[in-house]
C-alpha cells in the first residue's frame, strides 16, 4: 500500500504539481481525530474495537471504506424505487434496510481507520479515500432522509438539507485543516 503512496507522490514530483515543501509535509501527515460524542464514549467505541479485533488482518482498510459506500448506495436504489420522487411511501422492510445499512456504514467507517492502524497500512491515500467515500456517502444518506420524509413535495428544503448536509462536512474538514484535529461530538 506505501509503495502505491509513493508512486503517487512520484508522479507528483515529475510534474512539478507540488513544491519539495508541500511533499515532505504530505510524507509527513498523521490523521487525529478527537471523538467526544456520547454515543462513542458510552458504548460505540468499545463496539467498534471488538468489531475490528474480528477482522482477518488480510482485509484492506480501504475496502472496508469502498463496502460502507456500496452499502449506502444499494440501500438508496432500493428505497428510490419504491419513492423515486420522494413522495411515496415504501414498505417497512425498506426503511429497517436504510436503518441497517446507516449503521453497517457508520462501523465500517469507524473501524477502516482502526483496522488501518492494526495492519500497520495506514497511510494518508487512505485518509483521503475515506473522506472522499464518506463524502459521497452524506449525499446518499441525505437522499434517504429527504425520500423517508417524503421531501418530494418540497425541493427547497431538500436542497437546503443537502447544502447543510454539504457545509457541515466541509466545516469539519477546514477546522481539521486549520487545528489539525478532526473533532466529532459535543
Amino acid at each position: 500500500m506505501f509503495e502505491v503512496f509513493e508512486r503517487i507522490i512520484t508522479a507528483f514530483k515529475e510534474e512539478s504539481m507540488l513544491s519539495q515543501s508541500q511533499l515532505k509535509r504530505l510524507l509527513e501527515h498523521r490523521y487525529c481525530s478527537q471523538d467526544r460524542s456520547i454515543l462513542s464514549e458510552l458504548f460505540m467505541n468499545n463496539f467498534w474495537n471488538w468489531l475490528v479485533e474480528r477482522y482477518p488482518l488480510w482485509i484492506a482498510p480501504n475496502a472496508l471504506t469502498f463496502v460502507g459506500l456500496l452499502i449506502n448506495v444499494v440501500s438508496t436504489l432500493i428505497l428510490a424505487w419504491y419513492s423515486p420522487d420522494a413522495k411515496q411511501t415504501a414498505p417497512f422492510w425498506v426503511y429497517m434496510i436504510c436503518a441497517l445499512s446507516l449503521f453497517f456504514y457508520q462501523s465500517l467507517d469507524a473501524t477502516d481507520g482502526k483496522q488501518a492502524r492494526r495492519t500497520e497500512t495506514a497511510t494518508p491515500l487512505g485518509e483521503l479515500f475515506d473522506h472522499g467515500c464518506d463524502s459521497i456517502s452524506q449525499t446518499f444518506i441525505v437522499m434517504q432522509i429527504c425520500m423517508a420524509l417524503q421531501l418530494g413535495y418540497y425541493p427547497i428544503v431538500v436542497m437546503l438539507f443537502w447544502v447543510s448536509a454539504t457545509l457541515m462536512f466541509y466545516c469539519a474538514h477546514w477546522q481539521a485543516y486549520v487545528s489539525g484535529m478532526l473533532r466529532f461530538g459535543r
